[in-house]
C-alpha cells in the first residue's frame, strides 16, 4: 500500500575541508579557552563544557576562525537554496558563535535557540565513537493516541510493535569530523547519551535572516538601518 509522507524537517549535512595546522591552532586556542573559563561555577559536572557560557561567544570575530567561517558562509548560502529561500534578498548576520568540548560521558541536553533562525554544529574534532547530535520531533504528526510514541509501557506492552520513521520521536544524525550540519534554530537537539568521548571538539553558531528590502514584506525581519535603538 502507497504511503504519502509529507512536512519534511530538512538538514544538510557536508564536509569543510581545512588544512591540518589550521584545525590544530584552531583546537589549540579553544583548549586555551576551556582553561580560562569565567564562569566554571555555572558548569554542570554531567555536561560539556560551551563558550557561550563561559565568555567565549564571539569565535567568529577571532581571526584564527576566519577560514573556517568563510566556508560555513557558503555552506548555509546552499541550505538556503534548498529549501528556496532567496539569499540575495536576505542579509545573513553571525549572532554569536562558539565551541563545545565534550570528555568522557558529558552531554549536551535537549534545547533549541529561540533567539535565531539557522543554527550549525561543526565538528573539528571527533572520534568514531564520539557522540552524535540527535534530532527530536515535537510535531507527532501521526500519533493517534496522544503520547503514544513516548509511552515506554506502549513499547514493552507490544503496542507499538517497533520504532521506526513513522512513529519515531527522535533520530540520530552520524556525524564525522570534519563534517557540518545546518538546521533551523528551532529545533530541539541534544547530543548521544552515554557514549565515551574522548575530546569531541564541535563550533556552533546563531544566524538570523534580515531582509535587505522589507517593503511590502511581511514575514521578516526588516533591515537593521530602519531600527531605532530605545
Amino acid at each position: 500500500m502507497p504511503l504519502i509522507n509529507l512536512f519534511p524537517l530538512t538538514i544538510l549535512k557536508d564536509k569543510i575541508e581545512l588544512k591540518n595546522n589550521e584545525k590544530d591552532l584552531m583546537i589549540n586556542e579553544i583548549r586555551l579557552m576551556k582553561k580560562n573559563s569565567k564562569n566554571l561555577d555555572y558548569k554542570n559536572p554531567s555536561f560539556s563544557w560551551t563558550g557561550d557560557t563561559q565568555g567565549y561567544e564571539f569565535l567568529h570575530k577571532n581571526k584564527k576562525f576566519s577560514e573556517l567561517f568563510d566556508q560555513i558562509k557558503v555552506k548555509i548560502k546552499e541550505y538556503l537554496k534548498y529549501i528556496e529561500i532567496d539569499n540575495n534578498l536576505i542579509d545573513l548576520f553571525i549572532q554569536r558563535s562558539w565551541a563545545t568540548i565534550s570528555e568522557g560521558k558529558e552531554i549536551v541536553s535537549k534545547h533549541r535557540h529561540f533567539q535565531s533562525h539557522i543554527s550549525f554544529a561543526y565538528y573539528l574534532k571527533k572520534a568514531e565513537n564520539d557522540s552524535n547530535i540527535i534530532i527530536f520531533d515535537e510535531g507527532y504528526k501521526n500519533e493517534i493516541i496522544p503520547g503514544i510514541f513516548r509511552s515506554t509501557t506502549a513499547f514493552k506492552k507490544g503496542v507499538i510493535k517497533k520504532q521506526n520513521h513513522l512513529n519515531t520521536t527522535n533520530a540520530m544524525v552520524n556525524v564525522e569530523e570534519d563534517e557540518i550540519v545546518i538546521f533551523p534554530s528551532k529545533t530541539v537537539h541534544s547530543t548521544q547519551q552515554n557514549p565515551n568521548n574522548r575530546e569531541r571538539i564541535s563550533i556552533s553558531a546563531d544566524i538570523v535572516c534580515i531582509s535587505k528590502d522589507s517593503e511590502l514584506l511581511e514575514m521578516t525581519m526588516p533591515p537593521i538601518n530602519e531600527w531605532t535603538k530605545m
